[in-house]
Formats: structure tokens, C-alpha cells, sequence
């Protein structure tokens, strides 16, 4: 979207930040905060409590935000709903848990390698025929040749990037257990272990592998089954879960409120141009590498990859060997602090996020709508079903619900819509992190128990009931 012109990234931020006529479609800004105060942000020291080198969060804890794994809903501390509140339907999304860091987001050269030989990524077809034939169980193992000439740039061993990795195929299997005991266990919902569950539950993933590689894990811990399962996926280059769907009008808008015609954006990169500088002597990432300087987004993926999986941060290679010049814990939080003060920015801040939002995630907004309809409509027999996405499908869902404090969704962040029936009326309660979602629209207000009509009609305003107005926003052929 660099190409767009100035006029036309200056016509995107000018707009009303209205969809439709309804003014109920308004965005409304979120909380000032200490995520989304640039000068606290730039002058402050830490993370605010906030973990980044370790999946494990204290129990006296739980709840703060985790980086390497995100606080899910818990037995231990789970609400139950008030008395005459009747579960009817559970719809969970979560991000993947930890991985190794994207090709994309390596320094050029890597002061050390990163491998996977502590785990297999299994790839195979198997034939569902009447006469099927056996298959072995192949996997990937990475190695590297000695002959092959031509060497990657940036991380170097036997590791996909990404991949989810040990540690977090075991956040993975946890979260799965943890899930069965609040919704077996605790309400008695969902169904047990020796019952049939599988016309019940069902698990969605994207086209990214990651996600598969989570379910796998996930779905053993939650019904500690061996056998296939299947995972639901929607073809490549429209699935609106990751989302991959084509939104001319939403990528423009995002690229609006990341470039020079937002001043907020372009003060934050002017403030910061020391702090690139010293990042880039380090790394030997060259100054004119667009990915890694048009926000901390790189920075952010390589050093907080590290961290959660107990690897030394980065030095200065000087003749191929370490210096003493290295980037250290107060270099790496300030990076921090920034990427969570830029998805703040993009996803809720810019008045343009929600509009950007809708339009780039709406499908999957208006397929969630569609299964509350089902279910109250007596049409869907399904009783849960977990999608295993991505930090940009979070981000937008939180962008969308107009989260009061938006932070970036670290590994295994998790939403969570409960259907409730009361009497003959049905409500819906949302939970981030486990906890009662906050929202800053004030029909919306703190998500416990918010009559399904008003949601239903608050995706409908944005999206269209069953997505009839997605298409045509995102073309631009249906104004905003």
C-alpha cells in the first residue's frame, strides 16, 4: 500500500469513523492507559508487570498478561453464570501458542542456530475408502546438507520458521485440559471423555500449519485421544478465519494508520530513530530493510521468541564472533513497550481501526452470528467449537468488540462467546484472557450477559447478516 498517494491515505484517516448511517456503528476510543501513552511508553522502564520469559504464571497471578502464554479460562478461576442463566453454546478463538520466530523477522545472519529435534511435525494423507491402505506416520526432520551451497539468511537449524515448538505443544496439550475442566468438569456441558463427543465438539484451524500443530496437541489434552480428528479449514486465499479473504478497502485503511498521514505514527517512528539505530549496529539489520522499520513488529517477533524459550538476546557479530555489544533486558523492553503501544494504535487507538476491521475480518464475524442464529433457532446440534487462528485474527476480533484496553494477543490468547438462555430470552458473555471482556462501545460496556439482540445487531450494523455487506465494502463498491 505504499504506493496509495498521500490524498487518498489523508481521504482514509479523515473519514467518519461511522460504518453506515447507524450511529451505533461508531467507534468509540479506548481508555487512555499506559499500553497506549507514547510518552510513558518511550520514557518508561519494564514491561508493567507484564511476562516475557516464561510460560508459567503463578497462581497468585493468573491473569497477568503473559507473552509466552496467555492467561486462558481456568477451573481455579472460573465464574460460573448467576443462577437461571442455561448454557446453550460455547465458541472459543484462540492464537497459537509459542513458535519459533517467522524467516521473515530473522536478523541476516543468526549469532546462533535454533533446532527442533525434540519434537516431529507430521505430514501425511490417509485414504478414507472402503479398502483403505495403511500409511506410515511421516514426519518432517530437518537437517542440513553439506553440499547445498546456498545458505538461508537469518536463522540457520533443523527448525521451520515457524513452528510451534516443544514447549509449546505443551502449552498447547495444557490448554486443551484446562478448557475440558470448565466445560466437562466444572459445568457439565460439553461431553465426557467416553462419551460421543465428536458430533458435539469441533475444531477449526487455518492454512498456516501452526494452527494444526496446536490442535493436534490441544484436542489430546481436552480428550486425551490418539485416533483422527477432523479439522475444519476453509479453502486457501479466502479463509476468513486467519483471514486471507482479498479487502482492498481494509488493507488500505490499516496501511493509512500506519504511514505518515497519521501523525501518531509517524511521531512514534521520529521519536524512536536512536533507538532503531542502536537495534540495527546490533543486528546488522540495514537501515533501508522496510520490514523491520516500519514498525517494531520484527524487532518485537525476534527477541521476544528468544526469551520465552530461554535463549540469549543477540550480539554484535564482529569477524563472525560475538562482541560484547549486545542487546540487553531494558533495550528489549522498550521494544516491547512500543509493539504493544503500536497494536493499540492500529487495531483500537486510530479511529479508522474499526472500519478496518470489520471490513478485513467480517466474515468470520458474521459466520459466529450466524451460528448463534442456529443454535437459538433450533438448527445446530453443535455444542462447541474452538478456532485456532493468529494475533491478526485476534487483534481484529478485540478491534471489532472495541476492547477498552487493547494490548497486542501474545502466545495462546484466547475469546471465548458463551450463549446463555434465561426464561425465553438468550444473552451472551464474552471472556479475554478468562475475565469479562470490557468494551468501550457503550451498548456493549463490560460483556456479561449482553442481550444477543444487541450483538446480533452490532455485527449485523458492521458486517451485514451473513456477510452481505463484506464483499461490497471491501471492493469499495459499498461506502462505509
Amino acid at each position: 500500500m505504499a504506493s496509495l498517494p498521500k490524498s487518498s491515505l489523508l481521504g482514509l484517516l479523515a473519514a467518519a469513523p461511522v460504518l453506515g448511517n447507524d450511529p451505533n456503528m461508531k467507534w468509540f476510543p479506548p481508555s487512555s492507559n499506559q499500553v497506549n501513552d507514547l510518552d510513558k511508553v518511550l520514557d518508561g522502564k519494564g514491561t508493567w508487570g507484564f511476562i516475557f520469559d516464561s510460560s508459567h504464571t503463578p497462581d497468585d497471578k493468573y491473569g497477568t498478561y503473559n507473552w509466552c502464554n496467555m492467561p486462558h479460562a481456568r477451573k481455579r478461576e472460573y465464574k460460573k453464570a448467576s443462577p437461571g442463566y442455561e448454557l446453550q453454546y460455547v465458541e472459543v478463538i484462540q492464537r497459537h501458542h509459542k513458535r519459533t520466530p517467522y524467516a521473515s523477522n530473522a536478523f541476516p545472519v543468526e549469532p546462533y542456530q535454533w533446532n527442533c529435534d525434540n519434537q516431529g511435525l507430521y505430514y501425511f494423507g490417509r485414504q478414507f475408502t472402503e479398502s483403505p491402505k495403511p500409511n506410515a506416520q511421516g514426519y518432517w526432520k530437518g537437517f542440513i546438507s553439506e553440499i547445498n551451497p546456498f545458505i538461508p539468511s537469518g536463522w540457520i537449524g533443523s527448525c521451520q520458521f515457524p513452528q510451534i515448538t516443544a514447549e509449546g505443544l505443551d502449552d498447547s496439550w495444557v490448554h486443551g485440559k484446562d478448557l475440558y475442566e470448565v466445560y466437562h468438569d466444572l459445568l457439565k456441558f460439553i461431553p465426557g471423555r467416553k462419551e460421543d463427543w465428536r458430533s458435539k465438539v469441533m475444531f477449526r484451524v487455518t492454512n498456516n500449519q501452526i494452527t494444526s500443530q496446536v490442535a493436534g496437541m490441544f484436542i489430546n489434552g481436552m480428550y486425551q485421544t490418539t485416533e483422527s480428528v477432523p479439522l475444519l479449514i476453509q479453502q486457501a486465499g479466502i479463509d476468513s478465519l486467519e483471514p486471507q479473504y482479498k479487502c482492498s478497502v481494509g488493507a488500505k485503511l490499516t496501511s493509512a494508520i500506519k504511514s505518515s498521514s497519521n501523525k501518531n505514527w509517524q511521531n512514534h517512528l521520529d521519536k524512536t530513530k536512536d533507538l532503531y539505530k542502536t537495534l540495527d549496529d546490533i543486528s546488522g539489520v540495514p537501515a533501508d530493510d522496510v520490514g523491520f522499520h516500519e514498525s517494531f513488529d520484527h524487532y518485537y517477533d525476534n527477541l521476544s521468541a528468544r526469551q520465552c524459550h530461554k535463549k540469549p538476546f543477540p550480539c554484535k557479530l564482529v569477524n563472525g564472533k560475538n562482541s560484547t555489544t549486545c542487546i540487553d533486558q531494558k533495550l528489549a523492553d522498550t521494544v516491547y513497550r512500543l509493539g504493544q503501544w503500536e497494536y493499540s494504535q492500529i487495531y483500537r487507538d486510530a479511529p479508522e481501526s474499526l472500519a478496518a476491521s470489520a471490513t478485513s475480518w467480517g466474515v468470520w464475524i458474521a459466520e459466529l452470528a450466524s451460528h448463534f442464529r442456529a443454535v437459538m433457532e433450533g438448527k445446530r446440534d453443535l455444542l462447541y467449537l474452538h478456532n485456532f487462528a493468529h494475533d491478526g485474527s485476534i487483534s481484529r476480533l478485540l478491534s471489532i468488540l472495541q476492547i477498552d484496553v487493547m494490548v497486542w494477543p501474545g502466545m495462546g490468547s484466547e475469546v471465548v462467546f458463551e450463549l446463555y438462555k434465561k426464561r425465553d430470552e438468550y444473552f451472551v458473555r464474552v471472556l479475554w484472557s478468562g475475565k469479562t471482556l470490557q468494551s468501550s462501545h457503550p451498548d456493549l460496556g463490560r460483556m456479561e450477559m449482553v442481550p444477543v439482540e444487541t450483538l446480533l445487531k452490532y455485527f449485523d450494523g458492521l458486517t451485514g447478516k451473513d456477510a452481505s455487506l463484506v464483499k461490497g465494502r471491501c471492493a469499495g463498491d459499498v461506502p462505509l
